[in-house]
C-alpha cells in the first residue's frame, strides 16, 4: 500500500489519532505536574510521616513498568469492584509514573536553590508553607523547565500504552495495530505515526527552550 492510499483510507483515523494522543498528553502531563508538586511539598515538609510517603510514592512509582501499572487498573481493580474506562487507565497510569519524574525534577529545582536565601526567608519570620510559596516554589519552577520539557515528551510517548487496551478511537500507537489487522499496510503507518511522535516532540521542546531562556535563572 503506497503512503497516499493510506492517507487515503485512513487519514481522518490518523487525524482523530493525533488528536487523541495530544488531549491525552495535555491531560496527564498537566494533572501529573499538579501531583508532583504536592508530593514534593511532601517530600520536604518537617512532618516525617509526610516526608515518608512522599519519598514511598517516588520510589514505588518511579519504578513499576507503565505497562505493568496499567493491566492492575485495567485487569486486576475490576476484582475489586473498581472498574474504570481504557482511556481513563491509561491516563492514570501516565500520570502515577510522569508525577514521580516529575517529582525528582522538582528536588533538582529546589536543590538549586542556595541555604543563605532559605535561611534569609526563616529570618524574616517567613512560616514553611509561605517560605514554600513565595521563594521554594518560584524558584524550582523556573529551574526545572527543561527536565519538565524533557518530561512532557515523555508523556507524549507513553501515552503509546494505550495501544495494549482497545480505545475507540485509538490513540497513534493503537492505530498502526488497526491498520495492519485489515490490510498489508507494513511498516509505512509505523513511519507516518513516528513522524507525527517527532513532530509533536519537537514542538513541546521549541516552546520548552523558549520558556527556559525567558525564565532561566542566570547564576
Amino acid at each position: 500500500m503506497s503512503i497516499s492510499e493510506l492517507l487515503s483510507e485512513y487519514g481522518d483515523m490518523y487525524v482523530q489519532a493525533l488528536l487523541g494522543t495530544w488531549w491525552m498528553s495535555l491531560v496527564s502531563f498537566a494533572f501529573a505536574m499538579l501531583l508532583a508538586l504536592i508530593i514534593t511539598v511532601f517530600r520536604v515538609c518537617p512532618i516525617k510521616p509526610l516526608r515518608v510517603v512522599g519519598d514511598l510514592y517516588v520510589q514505588i512509582f518511579r519504578n513499576i513498568p507503565g505497562v505493568s501499572l496499567l493491566i492492575i487498573l485495567v485487569y486486576a481493580l475490576p476484582y475489586l469492584k473498581i472498574v474504570m474506562d481504557y482511556r481513563f487507565c491509561v491516563i492514570v497510569t501516565v500520570i502515577l509514573v510522569a508525577s514521580a519524574f516529575g517529582s525528582e525534577n522538582f528536588m533538582s529545582g529546589i536543590n538549586t536553590i542556595g541555604v543563605g536565601q532559605i535561611e534569609a526567608a526563616r529570618s524574616l519570620g517567613m512560616g514553611f508553607g509561605k517560605m514554600l510559596r513565595l521563594v521554594v516554589i518560584p524558584q524550582a519552577l523556573r529551574s526545572a523547565v527543561l527536565p519538565m520539557t524533557n518530561l512532557a515528551v515523555a508523556v507524549l510517548l507513553t501515552t503509546a500504552l494505550g495501544s495494549q487496551v482497545p480505545l475507540s478511537p485509538p490513540e497513534l500507537t493503537g492505530l498502526v495495530s488497526y491498520i495492519n489487522t485489515r490490510t498489508v499496510g507494513g511498516i509505512l503507518p509505523f513511519v507516518i505515526s513516528a513522524l507525527m511522535y517527532a513532530g509533536t516532540a519537537f514542538v513541546i521542546g521549541v516552546i520548552g527552550n523558549a520558556i527556559d531562556k525567558k525564565v532561566r535563572i542566570v547564576r
